[in-house]
């Protein structure tokens, strides 16, 4: 699979709308700054195997808001570390939209129509996602925020601004 920045291409993971940060990452994991842990326990709440079922370079696409109910930066932060490449929703939580880009976990709002366990493609830099013969224009990030995504996340962005 080919996963740069601005081409993206993986196995679909396939949820409803209205995924909450509870869902995502359960709140009984937050003691813990252990990534491993988060990777674990990640969409427990939805499918108790998805931790173990997927697999590195994986996409998520989903319906309407994604990532709703509380601010937390580990939603997006468990879904990176257990592998999810870029996730694909009609709209997202505002918060959870900006810690997505703030942790480098790559994000496309569009809808798709698609099957669970089919190979999708994202072109972030042009907002088009392709599964099958179908293509669907999405939301295109705008340079800035792809280019936080490059660097790995807004720390590492910053860091790369400060050496320059």
């Amino acid at each position: 699979m080919n996963n740069n920045i601005s081409k993206i291409s993986g196995r679909i993971w396939k949820f409803k709308d209205n995924i909450d940060t509870d869902v995502i990452i359960p709140g009984k994991y937050l003691r813990t700054t252990d990534m491993s842990v988060f990777a674990s326990h990640v969409m427990e709440g939805i499918d108790p195997q998805f931790p173990q079922k997927v697999k590195k370079g994986d996409i998520i696409v989903a319906g309407k808001n994604f990532g709703c109910g509380s601010s937390r930066e580990q939603a997006p932060l468990a879904l990176k570390h257990a592998g999810v490449a870029c996730i694909v929703s009609e709209s997202f939580a505002r918060i959870f939209f900006r810690n997505a880009i703030n942790v480098g976990l790559p994000i496309i709002e569009a809808a798709v129509e698609c099957q669970e366990g089919d190979i999708i493609e994202i072109d972030l830099e042009n907002g088009i996602v392709k599964t099958g013969d179908k293509s669907y224009t999405g939301t295109k990030l705008p340079d800035f925020l792809r280019g936080i995504l490059a660097d790995g996340g807004l720390v590492e962005h910053h860091k790369k601004k400060a050496q320059q």
